[in-house]
């Protein structure tokens, strides 16, 4: 940690100024009745320390609004004051508030007015769907991955056709990705969430690290009101077609159980504030195990005489039990400063099913995961025109996988290797357990600051810095060698052993900065900037990739040198202009820069291990390559916006993409005609589409959104290990444009609420999706396989609903519900098909699937029912 230390010091130095992405804008003129601006009216953001005073034109701008619901109150001497309620400020978003006021007839009048959400924000540049928490909790959602799914343009977390990985995920402004393989490191309930945003198009010169998208979820936060309120509910998964789903045919209503409760409001320290979350879920889902085996079983594989000690109960194979919970404190006690400190925790224990285990599960491994996001927020207000935020933040993830998590457990050696026989229930595995162990712990540090200056009425100016700093361990924590004793061969555990690495330590660390100008001139907006990266994998290669491990006799020497440090800089721009009072169009453009998973990068990446390749030798995989070139996308995002009528808006977006430098492998010929493979910058692949999305609010209480995705994504590989695999499989494996795997064609998603204020509610959302790419087969062995992705599996479509009923009481706010996922019991989206069949259920070689052909787990989740409760204090 030493070094993180240095490391946090040496980018304070340079931090000096931030604005993490959690506030927006509130702008607006202050008029009289006959149009006139009025001059130093008073505007103020009730419940906060926020407001500002009208100029000579009568214009108004309140800046740093965290994301959230307000009341705004307007007072001039001689006017009606007026309030008004419910104004929706959205991260990284302009607020527009204009306001009339009347000549006050009696002294304290005031007028009361309710905002509503405009149905088409025009002031956005590119595709940017704000789902706030009043949207949220009318939903059958319970995660931001659900959330986030929904968005026009996402399929099963590929933005806009880009591959897994490729979306930053940013929770109140600050990453929480994890760089071994850019995945978030945090499953957030959407009790803790205020407001998500969620950016599919072009994105701001504030966002790095990303290619396809970027997710920022602003979590709650405390207020000088006390409040506490709470969920919890029961459920479990349930369908009478047992052909697919056995063991599911009878309702346990405590088979998935969820508990949450969250408390906020006054420390009772000055102007201090405090947010509390907690929440406890538990599944076994929907796949079970027979304990007809245990581990540590004996029997005699070659007499064909099985002895099975098992107790024959069903056993969670698919299981999911986990902590949540946040925490945050803010004090504003000193003027113009506030500080916020945050931390976000979850914990799990899971376990994934294989169905080799499925008479012997004790023997599968469980998976155990530890992340906690925290750190400190500081802003300060130098002016009302001016700020800038500092914030530091501690990343942490751990996660573990073992069977017995004691490398010398006797167990291990008492159960031994997993054993099957292949004429015994079709060659389950009855004895032994998985002797895999992985480790994978990353501890970051970020520092990361941004400066806001509205310069004048037009233009919002920002820069930033952001320095990270990573520790990244990953590996097996010991693991089983095969040694020979007198004769027999015994299974001994070992933490090192020659030719196996164990753990590895890396210290990668990445830095950016960047400068941005809002213009907002009327209802002209233009967003322009540009990003600077930089990134050092601090790791070494050898400078002579032909002799790789420096063992070629005669050959050039060949030593190990550092990697070369890699930068990018990345223009990005977008305008939205209006063509008339209800309609717009936009356009944005960029370039996107990110390092693949650091995984790939340093995983199997000791080159000397090399030293006994030969032509026609052992194969060594996939060399990682440290040296790796960060991966590029450029953007184009053409879109029209159009307010049909206060409750109806359309809006329709072209994208296309062009991707280069993607993750892919080279074959490296040393000089002795040996090959290898490692990895490299040589993929491509290009997106292009629309996307068609309508929106009707408040209309009869119905509430309505569509979004319909047209999408062609396409490349030479779907995975970077796809061209090695290819050659080994005796394929060519030179480069083609095919389609991706994740290339879904249509995609439709429908959601809708019925909403009675504080009586009841009833919503749904419905999905449609008409099927991802496989690859057909005809007949079986070499040359069976059709050309790559040439088929499409079959179309999905999915219904889930929620309905709550509300009741008010003296001092308390409380709701019963039910939410049912699932409801048509579809039993396949975008899974396992047989390549000769695309069918899930049947295959033209079923003597050779047999083990296949009654694997639950290839196919979707069945039909979930949940019913539960909620409350809120008043």
């Amino acid at each position: 940690m030493n070094n993180i230390n240095l490391s946090f010091l040496i980018w304070f130095a340079l931090s000096i100024i931030s604005f993490a992405q959690v506030s927006g804008k509130l702008t607006g003129i202050v008029k009289d009745n006959n149009g006139e601006p009025l001059v130093s009216a008073n505007v103020i953001i009730e419940g906060t320390n926020l407001g500002a005073a009208t100029d000579f034109n009568g214009r108004y701008t309140i800046l740093n609004v965290r994301a959230g619901s307000y009341t705004v109150k307007i007072g001039y001497i001689g006017y009606k004051t007026q309030r008004i309620e419910n104004v929706k400020i959205s991260a990284d978003q302009t607020k527009t508030l204009d306001v009339i006021l009347e000549p006050e007839v009696i002294v304290g009048e005031e007028v009361v007015v309710v905002a509503k959400k405009p149905i088409v924000e025009f002031n956005q540049t590119s595709s940017v769907a704000t789902i706030d928490k009043d949207d949220i909790k009318n939903l059958p959602v319970q995660s931001l991955n659900e959330i986030i799914n929904l968005q026009a343009g996402v399929i099963d977390g590929h933005f806009r056709g880009g591959r897994l990985g490729e979306v930053q995920y940013q929770v109140d402004g600050v990453s929480v990705v994890n760089p071994y393989n850019n995945s978030s490191i945090l499953e957030i309930d959407r009790s803790m969430i205020e407001e998500v945003q969620v950016i599919s198009g072009t994105f701001d010169a504030k966002f790095g690290q990303a290619m396809s998208g970027v997710v920022n979820a602003v979590l709650k936060t405390g207020s000088e009101k006390f409040e506490v309120s709470g969920e919890t509910y029961f459920g479990d998964y349930f369908t009478t077609d047992v052909s697919r789903y056995p063991n599911n045919n009878k309702f346990n209503p405590f088979n998935i159980q969820n508990y949450q409760l969250s408390i906020s409001g006054p420390t009772g320290l000055p102007q201090t504030t405090f947010f509390i979350n907690g929440r406890r879920f538990l599944s076994d889902s929907w796949i079970f195990g027979i304990r007809k085996f245990k581990p540590t079983d004996k029997n005699d594989f070659e007499k064909k005489i099985f002895t099975p000690t098992g107790d024959n109960q069903l056993v969670p194979m698919n299981y999911s039990y986990e902590w949540n919970g946040q925490f945050k404190l803010s004090n504003q006690s000193l003027k113009n400063f506030q500080f916020n400190y945050q931390a976000t925790f979850n914990q799990s224990e899971r376990k994934y099913y294989n169905h080799a285990f499925r008479i012997n599960p004790d023997g599968t491994p469980k998976n155990f995961s530890t992340s906690l996001s925290h750190g400190l927020t500081v802003t300060h207000t130098i002016s009302p025109m001016m700020f800038y935020k500092i914030n530091f933040r501690q990343n942490y993830f751990n996660y573990e996988s073992y069977v017995y998590k004691d490398l010398m457990d006797s167990r291990y050696l008492e159960a031994g290797q997993p054993k099957g026989d292949a004429n015994y229930q079709d060659g389950a595995i009855i004895q032994g357990v998985d002797l895999g162990r992985f480790k994978q712990k990353t501890n970051s540090g970020v520092i990361k600051g941004d400066f806001t200056w509205q310069m004048d009425n037009v233009n919002l100016i920002e820069f930033g810095l952001e320095g990270q700093y990573s520790e990244i361990t990953f590996g097996p924590p010991g693991f089983f060698v095969t040694t020979n004793v007198n004769g027999v061969e015994v299974l001994k555990p070992v933490y090192q052993f020659p030719r196996l690495p164990g753990l590895r330590n890396y210290y990668p660390k990445q830095f950016a900065s960047y400068l941005q100008d809002r213009i907002e001139l009327g209802d002209l907006v233009i967003r322009a900037g540009i990003r600077f990266e930089y990134f050092d994998a601090a790791a070494k290669i050898p400078n002579d990739l032909a002799n790789p491990a420096n063992t070629i006799p005669g050959a050039p020497l060949s030593k190990l040198v550092n990697t070369k440090v890699k930068t990018a800089i990345a223009p990005r721009l977008g305008f939205s202009f209006p063509l008339t009072a209800s309609s717009s169009v936009y356009f944005s453009y960029g370039h996107f820069y990110q390092l693949p998973g650091l995984n790939l990068l340093y995983d199997n990446s000791d080159y000397s291990l090399l030293d006994q390749l030969q032509a026609g030798g052992i194969s060594y995989g996939v060399m990682g390559n440290p040296d790796l070139q960060p991966e590029v996308t450029i953007q184009y995002e053409f879109g029209y916006k159009q307010a049909l009528a206060d409750y109806l808006g359309v809006q329709l977006s072209f994208f296309y993409k062009d991707i280069r430098n993607l993750l892919g492998v080279e074959f490296i010929d040393t000089y002795t005609a040996a090959s290898y493979a490692r990895f490299t910058n040589i993929d491509f692949g290009s997106v292009y589409g629309l996307t068609l999305s309508i929106f009707q609010r408040n209309l009869a209480n119905f509430n309505t959104s569509l979004d319909y995705t047209l999408q062609f994504a396409q490349g030479n590989s779907s995975d970077p290990r796809e061209t090695a695999n290819r050659a080994a499989s005796g394929m060519d494996p030179r480069p083609r444009d095919l389609p991706f795997n994740w290339d879904q064609r249509h995609t439709i998603n429908l959601s809708s609420i019925y909403s009675i204020p504080n009586d009841y509610s009833i919503s749904a959302i419905f999905r449609f999706g008409s099927g991802q790419p496989y690859t057909p087969e005809i007949g079986s062995g070499f040359g069976a396989s059709q050309e790559t992705n040439s088929g499409r599996k079959i179309p999905y479509f999915l219904l889930d609903l929620r309905a709550e009923k509300y009741f008010d009481f003296n001092f308390i706010n409380f709701s019963v519900f039910t939410r049912i996922i699932n409801v048509l019991n579809t039993h396949y989206v975008n899974g396992f098909v047989f390549n000769s069949t695309g069918s899930p259920d049947y295959t033209l070689t079923p003597s050779a699937n047999k083990s296949a052909l009654y694997d639950p787990a290839r196919f979707y989740e069945p039909r979930r029912i949940e019913f539960g409760i909620s409350f809120r204090s008043k």
